[in-house]
Order: structure tokens, then sequence, then C-alpha cells
């Protein structure tokens, strides 16, 4: 006779490289729709706004990425911090682009909101790790 089902997730084998991570595969999902949505910006924003909302949503993948590699929980916690930080520029930038009309931002924020998510749970589960 089987054992009856548990329905408790499996564990996850440890992650070998940032690329992993859930939070930052969808972080970097993120980053390549915002800049395909970007590219239909107006020209005199290349610089301006693009520029900036291109930063930012780069600044979260790459931060995630840099504390996967560092070796202590305060070092990993930083570089998820400035993550976090990236997420809320990025979430302001969305809203200025909408309010400029520049495009819908829904989508966008759904999947800004998701990474932000990802991002809180992993910054938990580092701090709760016993190494």
């Amino acid at each position: 006779m089987n054992a009856p089902s548990t329905n408790m997730p499996s564990p996850r084998p440890p992650a070998r490289s940032f690329r992993d991570l859930v939070v930052w595969r969808q972080a970097h999902a993120f980053v390549l729709a915002v800049y395909r949505y970007t590219a239909t910006f107006p020209k005199p924003e290349a610089y301006g706004l693009v520029l900036q909302m291109r930063r930012a949503a780069l600044s979260i993948a790459a931060n995630v990425a840099e504390g996967f590699a560092k070796g202590t929980k305060p070092e990993k916690v930083r570089y998820l911090n400035i993550a976090e930080g990236s997420v809320e520029e990025s979430r302001y930038y969305l809203i200025l682009a909408q309010d400029l009309g520049y495009g819908e931002t829904g989508a966008l924020a759904s999947a800004l909101d998701e990474v932000s998510r990802l991002l809180n749970a992993y910054v938990r589960a580092i701090l709760a790790s016993r190494s």
C-alpha cells in the first residue's frame, strides 16, 4: 500500500548559480520586458526616462546575481536590499511612463510585484538559514 500524500512540495536543490534562482529569472524577464517597452518611447527620452528605467530594472537582476556570490548573510542581504530599492525606483518609473502617455504599464507592474514578492521571500529565507 502506498503512503498517503502530504501535498508538501519537495525541497528544491540548492542553487549552484544565480541563474538557478527563481527571483533572478523573474527579474531578468522584467529587464527584457522593460527593454521592449521603452524601445517605443520618443527619441528625446533616449537619455532620460528610457535610460533610467533600464538602469533600475538592470539593477534588480544584477544585484540578485552579485548578492548570490557573496559569502556572508549580511553581504548577501545588503545586495538584495539594493535590489529592493531598485524595485521601488522601477515602480515609480512605471507610474511616470504611464502618466506621460507612453503606454500601458499594468503588465509590467504585475511582473514587478512578483519580482518584489520573490525578492522579499529570498531575503527571509537567507536570514532564516543556519549557514
